[in-house]
């Protein structure tokens, strides 16, 4: 399918722009841009799948990734989203694991490939940069957790009011106060954890209730405050 394929991406990417490769020699980064290889993917392509052994790492230089899981029924559990600077598959190629979520493009994207022997040996020889994978790994470790716990502890309008902050504070809002990235209706239910007939029904409630505005898959933020309330989110 034409919506699936990815075609070679041939412009200059400078890896210093991206923080993690902050702590990286010259000739590391030489050595590590000579290794990698670059696509321009479409919205639907499948970068890899939950279980699938992956043989490298991905930087994702434009566009947005959604990362899922799989549930025994076929229902995605998304687990959160990759946008530009991000780096997706590490895990995977540092614990020599399968992988064990999919990873697929919403926006078209441009993502670089870099192989595990490369990526290894750098954490090998770079202190620096090993440490700053532990910290990525922690931070989304913490994340998980802090999931865990809301599907645990919280109600379904809590946590949609809490996944609307969440991609307010990932993609921003745009001068309108739109939230800058379109996601179907059931691609928010599986954020949330739960039925899409319920977000629907719970947009619905906050657009009656003025704290957002619906226009399609575009959603406008109108009371921040409600929301941050409703969420029990701390800023």
């Amino acid at each position: 399918m034409k919506n699936i394929q990815s075609v070679p991406f041939s412009d200059d990417v400078d890896l210093l722009s991206y923080e993690i490769f902050n702590g990286l020699t010259e000739e590391e980064l030489d050595s590590l841009t000579q290794s990698m290889s670059c696509t321009l993917h479409k919205r639907g392509n499948i970068l890899y799948h939950e279980g699938s052994r992956i043989n490298g790492a991905y930087i994702v230089i434009k566009g947005i990734l959604k990362i899922y899981k799989t549930g025994f029924d076929g229902k995605e559990q998304i687990i959160r989203f990759a946008k530009d600077g991000d780096l997706i598959g590490f895990r995977s190629v540092v614990s020599d694991e399968l992988a064990c979520t999919t990873s697929k493009v919403v926006n078209d994207a441009v993502l670089c490939y870099l192989p595990s022997e490369v990526l290894t040996s750098l954490i090998k020889v770079n202190p620096e940069f090993a440490m700053s994978l532990m910290k990525l790994t922690c931070r989304e470790l913490g994340e998980s957790n802090k999931f865990l716990t809301d599907i645990a502890q919280k109600t379904v309008r809590e946590r949609l009011a809490e996944v609307l902050l969440l991609l307010m504070d990932t993609f921003d809002l745009d001068e309108d106060s739109t939230l800058q990235i379109s996601l179907t209706r059931e691609e928010l239910a599986n954020m949330v954890g739960t039925a899409t007939e319920s977000v629907i029904r719970l947009l619905s409630e906050f657009k009656m209730d003025k704290l957002i505005e619906l226009n399609g898959r575009k959603i406008k933020l109108i009371n921040i405050p409600k929301l941050i309330k409703i969420g029990n989110v701390y800023i």
